[in-house]
């Protein structure tokens, strides 16, 4: 028998959007109502890897259990645009194959780098009373250790969970996740609008499957302070390259 334990994703950034994603034919919304968007919303949720933190999860937790190359090669053959995420996801876990240990000892070696201007934020939001949310293509320990940091509930946590054996080995990662799946935040963000009746939801990230996730989102504001991806530069029509430019627009208000 397996326990189920938690997970950190990789870069799901870049993989193909869903071929189920459902593109609004409605007319796109302005920057300027983008950002009164922002300034009014219910809940906002952000992306992890690359976003909240500094780091793409599964690229550490690779280099930690010395297959770092390897699982970098396999990572830019899958972007070549053919793979789905839970393909792309489970040809890499496959070749770490964390421990538990290893993954424990991970974040208590080498903890997630907050990216600056966050933890602010974060702060902010909650003292206007928004709800904020972390969804990920990464591993639930990891997020959850993020959370903590930034005073979110672990209950607003949405990422892939790792299974373990009893004795530590790796066995796997729980497939019924949303977010295991090509199009799983926009299934996320369906879910808290159902659960919270939330009018006005923000997505936040620097991947296509953040960008994806708008529509059922209602407002998507891509980044690139730590990676710039170029799909979503061109395309998103609110981009920034630091928190300090959301603060900032909180302030407007």
């Amino acid at each position: 028998m397996a326990q189920e334990t938690v997970h950190y994703s990789h870069s799901e950034k870049d993989f193909i959007l869903s071929p189920h994603s459902k593109k609004a034919p409605k007319r796109m919304a302005s920057l300027m109502e983008l950002k009164e968007i922002f300034r009014s919303a219910d809940a906002v949720c952000f992306d992890v890897d690359s976003t909240v933190i500094r780091e793409e999860g599964i690229d550490e937790l690779a280099k930690f259990c010395g297959v770092g190359d390897a699982v970098a090669e396999m990572t830019r053959r899958a972007m070549g645009g053919t793979v789905t995420f839970k393909a792309a996801l489970t040809a890499r876990l496959g070749l770490i194959r964390p421990s538990y240990e290893q993954v424990q000892k991970l974040i208590s070696d080498n903890p997630p780098q907050l990216t600056p201007g966050i933890r602010e934020l974060v702060s902010r939001l909650h003292q206007r009373g928004v709800q904020v949310f972390l969804v990920s293509g990464g591993f639930q320990s990891i997020v959850e250790h993020v959370a903590l940091q930034l005073n979110i509930p672990t209950a607003n946590v949405f990422a892939n969970r790792l299974k373990f054996y009893f004795n530590g080995e790796y066995a796997g990662f729980d497939e019924t996740q949303p977010t295991a799946e090509s199009g799983g935040k926009g299934k996320v963000i369906t879910h808290l609008k159902e659960q919270f009746h939330f009018k006005k939801v923000v997505m936040i990230g620097d991947g296509a499957t953040d960008m994806e996730a708008c529509p059922p989102g209602d407002c998507f504001i891509g980044f690139g302070g730590n990676v710039v991806r170029n799909q979503v530069k061109e395309k998103a029509k609110w981009y920034i390259t630091h928190f300090d430019e959301l603060l900032k627009e909180l302030e407007e208000r």
